[in-house]
This record gives C-alpha cells, structure tokens and sequence, in this order.
C-alpha cells in the first residue's frame, strides 16, 4: 500500500513540476526544426535559409490585417528555455511574420512579446523610417501571443517579512501560552 500511495504522490509530482516548463511552441513544429537559426544569419545569406522552420521570439511593433492574413512587425530578441522573448536590449534586428489567420490587432498591440514558428519565406524590403530596411518574413504556422508582465508589488519570499507575530516569540495565540 505504502509503495502504491509513494508512486501516486510521484506521479503527482512530475505532472506539476513538467506543467512549469511549458513551452510556447507545439513539440511537433519543434521537432521540425533541424538546426538554430539566427537572424543575423539569415540578413547575412538569405537564400541558405529559405524554407527552414525557425522559432524566433521578440517584442510586436505593429500588427496589420490583410487579405493574405496578419501580418505582424516584431523586434527579436533572444528567447528563454521556455521560448519567451528575453527583456533585454540585445536585437539582430526585425522580422515580419504572416500568419494565415485572422488576429485581433488591438489584442496583437504595439509592446507584447511573442514567439514565432514558422518557415522563411522570402525577404521583403519596406521603409523603416527613412531608410529602406530588409525583412525576413516567416510563413507563420503557431503564434503565441505572451500574457503580459505585472510588476510585483512585493518582493517574493524569502525577502517578504511577516509580522512579528506570526513567529517564535511573538505569537499572540493565547492557547499557545
């Protein structure tokens, strides 16, 4: 009985340890990605990547619906082990990713990060201020659209400080005397 009770509470364990490290992104377009590509890779030799699955990550700029779909502007960034883009100002620069479906723009809004899978499309080449800047567009198969982040108004234990009288000595409990 005892042995039965241990592997039903190990069970238990695994599934909400592994519901931590949920990733963004489906395992089967995972698994159809055979080597990490960069984007500074693919500005460099855009023709060697051509039709290979990436999953790139990053901060949206503008999202726009058009007949082919949504087409979406993001600022990379590196993402994490969980496929999240990074807060950090590091950048190889923009992508677009065109999904084939309807998305909400107002809900796909300026400032949210998302992942990307997808394959690479082409390059296109549209103005980015006033200068002429080259995108890679991705053939976007799986978006993931990021919840967004709160700030914290405390700091989370073990630097949050109890009231005194939750601890040894100084429980109030007057059964505890």
């Amino acid at each position: 009985m005892r042995k039965f009770i241990a592997s039903i509470v190990a069970i238990f364990a695994l599934g909400i340890m592994s519901s931590g490290c949920m990733r963004a992104i489906s395992k089967e377009l995972r698994a159809q990605v055979q080597e990490r590509i960069d984007l500074a890779q693919v500005r460099e030799n855009p023709s060697d990547f051509m039709g290979k699955m990436v999953i790139w990550g990053g901060v949206i700029v503008e999202a726009k619906n058009l007949k082919e779909g949504t087409l979406i502007e993001i600022v990379q960034k590196p993402i994490s082990v969980e496929e999240r883009p990074r807060n950090v100002d590091q950048s190889a620069g923009r992508f677009l990713a065109l999904y084939k479906g309807y998305l909400d723009a107002a809900i796909y809004s300026a400032g949210r990060d998302v992942t990307v899978a997808g394959r690479l499309k082409e390059m296109k080449t549209k103005p980015l201020g006033e200068i002429e800047y080259s995108y890679p567009v991705i053939s976007a198969e799986e978006v993931y659209l990021w919840p967004p982040k709160t700030e914290k108004k405390y700091p989370e234990y073990p630097f949050w400080i109890y009231p005194g009288y939750y601890h040894y000595p100084h429980r109030m409990d007057p059964w505890y005397w």
